[in-house]
Protein backbone atom coordinates (compact mmCIF):
# COMPACT_ATOMS: atom_id res chain seq x y z
CA UNK A 1 0.00 0.00 0.00
CA UNK A 2 1.25 3.38 -1.16
CA UNK A 3 1.71 5.84 1.45
CA UNK A 4 0.03 9.51 -0.03
CA UNK A 5 3.10 12.38 0.49
CA UNK A 6 1.80 15.44 2.36
CA UNK A 7 2.54 17.54 -0.55
CA UNK A 8 0.38 15.41 -2.98
CA UNK A 9 -2.07 15.32 -0.20
CA UNK A 10 -1.82 19.61 -0.09
CA UNK A 11 -1.66 19.59 -4.04
CA UNK A 12 -5.28 17.43 -4.14
CA UNK A 13 -6.79 19.76 -1.63
CA UNK A 14 -5.79 22.86 -3.60
CA UNK A 15 -7.15 21.50 -6.78
CA UNK A 16 -10.55 20.58 -5.33
CA UNK A 17 -11.00 24.24 -3.66
CA UNK A 18 -10.08 25.73 -7.21
CA UNK A 19 -12.51 23.66 -8.89
CA UNK A 20 -15.50 23.89 -5.79
CA UNK A 21 -14.93 28.24 -6.13
CA UNK A 22 -14.89 27.87 -9.98
CA UNK A 23 -18.45 25.74 -9.55
CA UNK A 24 -19.91 28.05 -6.27
CA UNK A 25 -19.02 31.01 -8.75
CA UNK A 26 -21.00 29.34 -12.00
CA UNK A 27 -23.65 28.22 -9.59
CA UNK A 28 -23.64 32.05 -8.11
CA UNK A 29 -23.95 33.22 -11.76
CA UNK A 30 -26.28 31.08 -12.89
CA UNK A 31 -28.83 31.83 -9.10
CA UNK A 32 -28.49 35.31 -9.98
CA UNK A 33 -29.62 34.82 -13.71
CA UNK A 34 -31.94 32.85 -13.10
CA UNK A 35 -33.47 34.85 -9.98
CA UNK A 36 -33.89 38.26 -11.86
CA UNK A 37 -35.00 36.59 -15.71
CA UNK A 38 -38.03 38.30 -16.63
CA UNK A 39 -40.21 37.25 -19.55
CA UNK A 40 -42.98 39.30 -21.39
CA UNK A 41 -45.77 38.49 -24.16
CA UNK A 42 -46.75 41.35 -26.59
CA UNK A 43 -48.64 42.18 -29.99
CA UNK A 44 -47.96 43.95 -32.84
CA UNK A 45 -50.39 46.53 -34.68
CA UNK A 46 -53.45 44.19 -36.17
CA UNK A 47 -52.57 43.32 -39.69
CA UNK A 48 -55.49 42.86 -42.17
CA UNK A 49 -55.19 40.44 -45.24
CA UNK A 50 -57.72 38.62 -47.69
CA UNK A 51 -57.15 36.40 -49.29
CA UNK A 52 -54.26 36.42 -51.92
CA UNK A 53 -53.13 39.64 -50.16
CA UNK A 54 -49.80 40.69 -49.05
CA UNK A 55 -48.72 43.42 -46.03
CA UNK A 56 -45.38 44.43 -45.81
CA UNK A 57 -45.44 47.28 -43.39
CA UNK A 58 -43.06 49.33 -40.61
CA UNK A 59 -44.49 49.44 -36.93
CA UNK A 60 -42.45 51.73 -34.83
CA UNK A 61 -42.37 52.52 -31.27
CA UNK A 62 -43.67 48.87 -29.95
CA UNK A 63 -44.08 47.88 -26.85
CA UNK A 64 -41.12 46.53 -25.22
CA UNK A 65 -39.17 46.29 -21.91
CA UNK A 66 -37.30 49.62 -20.98
CA UNK A 67 -34.51 50.36 -19.19
CA UNK A 68 -30.72 49.47 -19.28
CA UNK A 69 -31.58 45.23 -19.95
CA UNK A 70 -29.34 42.27 -21.08
CA UNK A 71 -31.85 40.23 -24.31
CA UNK A 72 -31.85 36.80 -23.87
CA UNK A 73 -34.24 35.55 -26.36
CA UNK A 74 -37.00 36.67 -28.61
CA UNK A 75 -40.00 34.60 -30.42
CA UNK A 76 -42.67 35.30 -32.25
CA UNK A 77 -46.03 33.54 -34.35
CA UNK A 78 -48.54 34.80 -36.33
CA UNK A 79 -51.78 34.74 -34.34
CA UNK A 80 -55.53 35.50 -35.29
CA UNK A 81 -58.07 37.90 -32.76
CA UNK A 82 -58.65 34.33 -30.92
CA UNK A 83 -54.86 33.65 -30.54
CA UNK A 84 -54.99 31.34 -31.99
CA UNK A 85 -51.86 30.04 -34.10
CA UNK A 86 -52.14 30.26 -37.70
CA UNK A 87 -50.84 27.50 -40.15
CA UNK A 88 -48.26 29.28 -42.59
CA UNK A 89 -49.94 27.37 -45.15
CA UNK A 90 -52.98 29.94 -44.35
CA UNK A 91 -50.83 32.99 -43.99
CA UNK A 92 -47.09 32.56 -45.00
CA UNK A 93 -44.53 34.61 -42.71
CA UNK A 94 -42.08 35.74 -45.09
CA UNK A 95 -39.85 37.44 -43.04
CA UNK A 96 -40.22 39.98 -39.58
CA UNK A 97 -37.43 42.37 -38.25
CA UNK A 98 -37.18 44.21 -35.14
CA UNK A 99 -34.77 47.05 -35.39
CA UNK A 100 -33.88 49.40 -32.45
CA UNK A 101 -33.88 53.48 -32.86
CA UNK A 102 -32.95 56.36 -30.84
CA UNK A 103 -35.53 59.42 -31.45
CA UNK A 104 -35.96 63.33 -29.81
CA UNK A 105 -37.93 63.07 -26.48
CA UNK A 106 -40.25 65.99 -27.72
CA UNK A 107 -44.12 65.89 -28.36
CA UNK A 108 -45.09 64.13 -31.90
CA UNK A 109 -41.43 63.82 -33.25
CA UNK A 110 -41.11 63.22 -36.73
CA UNK A 111 -40.00 59.85 -37.74
CA UNK A 112 -37.50 61.55 -40.17
CA UNK A 113 -35.43 62.55 -36.83
CA UNK A 114 -34.95 59.44 -35.86
CA UNK A 115 -31.57 57.57 -35.88
CA UNK A 116 -31.31 53.25 -36.13
CA UNK A 117 -28.82 51.99 -34.11
CA UNK A 118 -27.67 48.56 -36.38
CA UNK A 119 -25.85 45.45 -34.76
CA UNK A 120 -22.35 44.74 -35.94
CA UNK A 121 -22.81 43.03 -39.21
CA UNK A 122 -21.01 43.92 -42.16
CA UNK A 123 -23.62 44.85 -44.95
CA UNK A 124 -24.02 48.36 -46.10
CA UNK A 125 -26.34 50.57 -43.78
CA UNK A 126 -29.30 50.31 -45.03
CA UNK A 127 -29.72 46.57 -44.93
CA UNK A 128 -29.58 43.84 -42.42
CA UNK A 129 -29.30 46.30 -39.57
CA UNK A 130 -32.09 44.39 -36.96
CA UNK A 131 -31.58 43.02 -33.78
CA UNK A 132 -34.09 39.84 -34.36
CA UNK A 133 -35.33 39.05 -37.34
CA UNK A 134 -36.23 35.46 -39.10
CA UNK A 135 -38.91 34.18 -41.18
CA UNK A 136 -40.91 30.75 -41.05
CA UNK A 137 -38.98 28.92 -39.26
CA UNK A 138 -39.95 31.20 -36.42
CA UNK A 139 -41.62 28.68 -34.25
CA UNK A 140 -39.13 26.03 -34.37
CA UNK A 141 -36.10 28.10 -33.88
CA UNK A 142 -34.18 28.38 -30.74
CA UNK A 143 -33.00 32.17 -29.50
CA UNK A 144 -32.10 31.82 -26.07
CA UNK A 145 -28.78 33.42 -25.35
CA UNK A 146 -26.66 30.89 -22.82
CA UNK A 147 -25.40 32.41 -19.16
CA UNK A 148 -23.64 34.71 -18.76
CA UNK A 149 -24.17 36.22 -22.17
CA UNK A 150 -26.73 38.72 -22.85
CA UNK A 151 -27.77 41.40 -25.30
CA UNK A 152 -26.86 44.99 -24.01
CA UNK A 153 -29.44 47.85 -25.00
CA UNK A 154 -30.75 51.00 -22.96
CA UNK A 155 -27.41 51.81 -21.51
CA UNK A 156 -28.20 55.69 -20.58
CA UNK A 157 -24.70 56.13 -21.82
CA UNK A 158 -25.28 55.19 -25.40
CA UNK A 159 -28.28 57.46 -25.87
CA UNK A 160 -27.28 60.97 -27.19
CA UNK A 161 -29.35 63.88 -24.65
CA UNK A 162 -32.43 64.46 -25.65
CA UNK A 163 -33.69 61.05 -27.26
CA UNK A 164 -35.06 58.15 -26.23
CA UNK A 165 -35.05 54.50 -27.10
CA UNK A 166 -37.50 53.04 -29.11
CA UNK A 167 -37.90 49.82 -31.16
CA UNK A 168 -39.71 48.98 -34.29
CA UNK A 169 -40.94 46.03 -36.51
CA UNK A 170 -40.94 45.53 -40.33
CA UNK A 171 -43.34 42.48 -40.91
CA UNK A 172 -43.97 40.81 -44.07
CA UNK A 173 -46.71 38.38 -44.29
CA UNK A 174 -48.58 36.49 -47.61
CA UNK A 175 -52.35 35.08 -47.20
CA UNK A 176 -52.17 32.28 -49.32
CA UNK A 177 -55.64 31.09 -48.86
CA UNK A 178 -57.09 30.43 -52.59
CA UNK A 179 -54.14 31.19 -54.39
CA UNK A 180 -53.09 29.30 -57.63
CA UNK A 181 -50.04 28.35 -57.18
CA UNK A 182 -49.07 28.78 -53.34
CA UNK A 183 -44.92 27.93 -53.54
CA UNK A 184 -45.02 30.75 -56.21
CA UNK A 185 -46.73 32.79 -54.17
CA UNK A 186 -43.98 32.69 -51.38
CA UNK A 187 -41.55 33.01 -54.00
CA UNK A 188 -42.64 36.26 -54.82
CA UNK A 189 -42.72 35.47 -58.25
CA UNK A 190 -43.43 38.52 -60.39
CA UNK A 191 -45.75 36.67 -63.06
CA UNK A 192 -48.14 36.19 -60.33
CA UNK A 193 -48.10 39.36 -58.82
CA UNK A 194 -48.35 41.06 -62.41
CA UNK A 195 -45.33 43.13 -61.23
CA UNK A 196 -43.02 44.57 -63.96
CA UNK A 197 -41.74 47.73 -62.10
CA UNK A 198 -40.38 48.26 -58.45
CA UNK A 199 -41.78 50.47 -55.97
CA UNK A 200 -40.37 53.58 -57.28
CA UNK A 201 -41.88 52.62 -60.64
CA UNK A 202 -38.41 51.44 -62.17
CA UNK A 203 -38.52 48.96 -64.83
CA UNK A 204 -37.19 45.45 -63.03
CA UNK A 205 -34.58 43.48 -65.00
CA UNK A 206 -36.11 40.45 -67.29
CA UNK A 207 -33.93 38.42 -65.35
CA UNK A 208 -35.65 39.58 -62.22
CA UNK A 209 -38.09 36.59 -62.07
CA UNK A 210 -39.40 37.16 -58.32
CA UNK A 211 -38.73 38.48 -55.07
CA UNK A 212 -39.24 40.97 -52.55
CA UNK A 213 -39.81 44.01 -55.64
CA UNK A 214 -42.63 41.56 -56.32
CA UNK A 215 -44.80 41.03 -53.52
CA UNK A 216 -44.66 44.83 -52.02
CA UNK A 217 -47.28 45.65 -49.62
CA UNK A 218 -50.86 45.59 -50.76
CA UNK A 219 -50.01 43.62 -53.57
CA UNK A 220 -52.15 40.31 -54.39
CA UNK A 221 -51.26 36.93 -55.54
CA UNK A 222 -53.23 35.27 -58.86
CA UNK A 223 -56.00 33.91 -57.05
CA UNK A 224 -58.29 30.33 -58.28
CA UNK A 225 -61.21 32.27 -60.07
CA UNK A 226 -64.38 32.35 -58.05
CA UNK A 227 -62.54 31.79 -54.40
CA UNK A 228 -64.20 34.41 -52.00
CA UNK A 229 -62.78 34.12 -48.37
CA UNK A 230 -63.14 36.52 -45.63
CA UNK A 231 -60.34 39.57 -44.70
CA UNK A 232 -59.06 38.64 -41.36
CA UNK A 233 -56.81 40.27 -38.85
CA UNK A 234 -53.59 39.10 -37.55
CA UNK A 235 -51.12 39.85 -35.14
CA UNK A 236 -47.36 39.31 -34.45
CA UNK A 237 -47.00 37.80 -30.94
CA UNK A 238 -43.68 38.10 -29.47
CA UNK A 239 -42.14 37.16 -26.56
CA UNK A 240 -39.31 38.72 -25.19
CA UNK A 241 -37.35 36.95 -22.29
CA UNK A 242 -34.50 39.17 -20.44
CA UNK A 243 -32.93 40.39 -17.03
CA UNK A 244 -31.68 44.02 -15.73
CA UNK A 245 -28.18 44.87 -16.85
CA UNK A 246 -25.50 43.86 -14.03
CA UNK A 247 -21.87 43.07 -14.08
CA UNK A 248 -22.05 39.71 -13.95
CA UNK A 249 -23.28 40.01 -18.01
CA UNK A 250 -20.93 39.74 -20.52
CA UNK A 251 -22.22 41.22 -23.80
CA UNK A 252 -22.63 39.51 -26.83
CA UNK A 253 -22.16 41.32 -30.27
CA UNK A 254 -24.80 40.61 -33.02
CA UNK A 255 -23.21 39.56 -36.70
CA UNK A 256 -25.68 39.15 -39.83
CA UNK A 257 -23.81 38.30 -42.78
CA UNK A 258 -24.77 37.25 -46.44
CA UNK A 259 -23.98 34.73 -48.50
CA UNK A 260 -24.62 37.15 -52.01
CA UNK A 261 -22.17 39.44 -50.00
CA UNK A 262 -19.68 41.24 -52.70
CA UNK A 263 -16.75 42.92 -51.38
CA UNK A 264 -14.60 45.84 -52.91
CA UNK A 265 -10.92 46.58 -51.54
CA UNK A 266 -10.92 50.55 -51.27
CA UNK A 267 -8.07 52.63 -51.67
CA UNK A 268 -8.20 55.17 -49.22
CA UNK A 269 -5.63 58.58 -47.94
CA UNK A 270 -5.82 56.28 -44.50
CA UNK A 271 -5.22 52.65 -46.15
CA UNK A 272 -7.14 49.80 -47.86
CA UNK A 273 -10.86 49.66 -46.27
CA UNK A 274 -13.12 47.06 -47.40
CA UNK A 275 -16.94 47.89 -48.77
CA UNK A 276 -19.68 45.28 -48.47
CA UNK A 277 -22.68 45.06 -50.69
CA UNK A 278 -25.18 42.40 -49.78
CA UNK A 279 -27.87 41.63 -52.58
CA UNK A 280 -30.75 40.15 -49.65
CA UNK A 281 -31.71 37.76 -52.04
CA UNK A 282 -31.24 35.43 -55.16
CA UNK A 283 -32.25 33.09 -57.26
CA UNK A 284 -31.72 29.93 -58.05
CA UNK A 285 -31.56 28.73 -60.91
CA UNK A 286 -32.70 24.76 -62.04
CA UNK A 287 -29.93 22.15 -62.80
CA UNK A 288 -29.61 20.49 -66.00
CA UNK A 289 -32.48 18.32 -67.27
CA UNK A 290 -29.67 15.53 -67.89
CA UNK A 291 -29.60 15.30 -64.26
CA UNK A 292 -33.07 12.94 -64.33
CA UNK A 293 -33.60 12.38 -60.30
CA UNK A 294 -32.27 15.70 -59.19
CA UNK A 295 -29.93 14.02 -56.78
CA UNK A 296 -26.89 16.03 -57.67
CA UNK A 297 -29.30 19.41 -58.04
CA UNK A 298 -27.24 21.33 -55.28
CA UNK A 299 -26.67 25.19 -55.92
CA UNK A 300 -23.64 26.58 -53.94
CA UNK A 301 -23.81 29.92 -52.70
CA UNK A 302 -20.47 31.15 -51.01
CA UNK A 303 -18.96 34.90 -49.71
CA UNK A 304 -15.83 35.57 -47.65
CA UNK A 305 -15.03 38.49 -45.62
CA UNK A 306 -12.65 39.35 -42.68
CA UNK A 307 -13.65 40.14 -39.15
CA UNK A 308 -11.83 42.97 -38.05
CA UNK A 309 -12.97 42.64 -34.08
CA UNK A 310 -12.91 39.03 -33.20
CA UNK A 311 -14.26 36.64 -30.39
CA UNK A 312 -15.43 34.00 -28.77
CA UNK A 313 -18.46 32.39 -30.66
CA UNK A 314 -21.79 32.27 -28.58
CA UNK A 315 -24.78 31.18 -30.75
CA UNK A 316 -25.41 31.00 -34.40
CA UNK A 317 -28.39 30.41 -36.87
CA UNK A 318 -29.24 30.40 -40.38
CA UNK A 319 -32.25 31.68 -42.45
CA UNK A 320 -33.47 30.64 -45.29
CA UNK A 321 -35.54 29.41 -47.61
CA UNK A 322 -38.14 26.89 -49.03
CA UNK A 323 -35.87 24.40 -50.75
CA UNK A 324 -32.44 24.77 -48.56
CA UNK A 325 -30.04 22.40 -47.86
CA UNK A 326 -28.46 24.16 -45.07
CA UNK A 327 -25.92 26.72 -44.43
CA UNK A 328 -22.28 26.89 -42.65
CA UNK A 329 -20.24 29.30 -41.57
CA UNK A 330 -16.20 28.44 -41.74
CA UNK A 331 -13.20 29.82 -39.96
CA UNK A 332 -9.35 29.67 -40.76
CA UNK A 333 -7.67 26.91 -42.92
CA UNK A 334 -11.74 25.67 -43.36
CA UNK A 335 -13.12 24.52 -40.22
CA UNK A 336 -16.71 24.35 -39.41
CA UNK A 337 -17.88 27.07 -36.96
CA UNK A 338 -21.65 26.32 -36.88
CA UNK A 339 -23.88 24.58 -39.78
CA UNK A 340 -27.23 25.65 -39.41
CA UNK A 341 -29.98 23.05 -41.20
CA UNK A 342 -33.55 23.08 -42.21
CA UNK A 343 -36.44 21.48 -40.35
CA UNK A 344 -39.00 20.39 -42.47
CA UNK A 345 -42.56 20.26 -41.31
CA UNK A 346 -45.09 16.82 -41.93
CA UNK A 347 -48.24 17.72 -41.41
CA UNK A 348 -50.94 20.26 -41.44
CA UNK A 349 -51.21 22.17 -37.88
CA UNK A 350 -49.70 25.08 -37.50
CA UNK A 351 -45.63 24.83 -36.94
CA UNK A 352 -45.14 21.71 -38.37
CA UNK A 353 -46.87 22.60 -41.75
CA UNK A 354 -46.03 19.97 -44.74
CA UNK A 355 -43.15 21.74 -47.11
CA UNK A 356 -42.56 24.45 -45.81
CA UNK A 357 -39.30 24.94 -43.68
CA UNK A 358 -40.61 25.18 -39.62
CA UNK A 359 -37.49 25.43 -38.09
CA UNK A 360 -33.53 25.87 -37.84
CA UNK A 361 -30.96 24.26 -36.19
CA UNK A 362 -28.47 26.35 -34.22
CA UNK A 363 -25.39 26.21 -32.77
CA UNK A 364 -24.34 26.34 -29.07
CA UNK A 365 -20.87 25.52 -28.23
CA UNK A 366 -19.09 25.11 -25.22
CA UNK A 367 -18.15 28.32 -23.74
CA UNK A 368 -14.88 29.82 -25.09
CA UNK A 369 -14.50 26.87 -27.38
CA UNK A 370 -14.12 28.31 -30.45
CA UNK A 371 -12.08 31.63 -30.74
CA UNK A 372 -12.88 33.81 -34.10
CA UNK A 373 -9.70 35.75 -34.10
CA UNK A 374 -9.06 39.05 -34.59
CA UNK A 375 -9.15 39.74 -38.89
CA UNK A 376 -10.10 36.12 -39.69
CA UNK A 377 -11.26 35.61 -42.65
CA UNK A 378 -14.71 33.85 -42.42
CA UNK A 379 -16.62 32.15 -45.51
CA UNK A 380 -20.47 31.44 -45.88
CA UNK A 381 -22.01 29.12 -47.50
CA UNK A 382 -25.31 28.48 -48.45
CA UNK A 383 -27.45 25.12 -50.28
CA UNK A 384 -30.55 24.64 -51.99
CA UNK A 385 -31.88 22.14 -53.37
CA UNK A 386 -32.21 22.99 -57.36
CA UNK A 387 -34.23 20.69 -59.66
CA UNK A 388 -36.65 23.02 -59.53
CA UNK A 389 -36.51 26.82 -60.10
CA UNK A 390 -36.70 28.97 -56.56
CA UNK A 391 -36.96 32.69 -56.53
CA UNK A 392 -36.17 35.70 -53.91
CA UNK A 393 -34.07 32.57 -51.93
CA UNK A 394 -31.81 33.89 -49.17
CA UNK A 395 -28.83 32.37 -47.46
CA UNK A 396 -28.34 34.91 -43.99
CA UNK A 397 -26.58 33.64 -40.81
CA UNK A 398 -26.72 35.60 -37.52
CA UNK A 399 -24.37 34.90 -35.06
CA UNK A 400 -23.19 36.02 -31.60
CA UNK A 401 -19.35 37.30 -30.98
CA UNK A 402 -18.03 38.14 -26.96
CA UNK A 403 -15.47 39.68 -27.00
CA UNK A 404 -14.16 38.32 -23.77
CA UNK A 405 -14.83 34.99 -21.58
CA UNK A 406 -16.67 35.52 -17.85
CA UNK A 407 -14.44 35.63 -15.42
CA UNK A 408 -14.05 31.93 -14.38
CA UNK A 409 -12.93 31.15 -17.39
CA UNK A 410 -10.18 33.38 -17.94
Amino acid sequence: MKIVSQEWKLSLTILVLVLLSCTLFSSAVSRKTSNNIKTNVFMSPKIELSPGSVSNKLYFDLDFPRGHISLKSFNAELVDEAGNSVPLSQTYLHHWIFLRYHQPNVPLANQSDITFVRNSGFCQENVFGQYFGLGSETRGTNTYIPDPYGIEVGNPAEIPKGYVEKWMFNIHAIDTRGVEDKLGCIECKCELYNVTKDEDGVALSPSYKGGLQCCPDNSTCKMVKGFLGPKRSLYLKYTVVWMNWDSFVVPAKIYIIDATDTLKILDKPKGKSVEHDCKIEYEVEPCSKSNVNGSDCVDVKKSSFPMQKGGYFVYGVGHMHTGSIGTSLYGKDGKVICSSIPIYGNSSEAGNEKGYVVGMSTCYPQIGSIKILDGETLTLEAKYNNSIRHSGVMGLFYFLVAEKLPHHHV
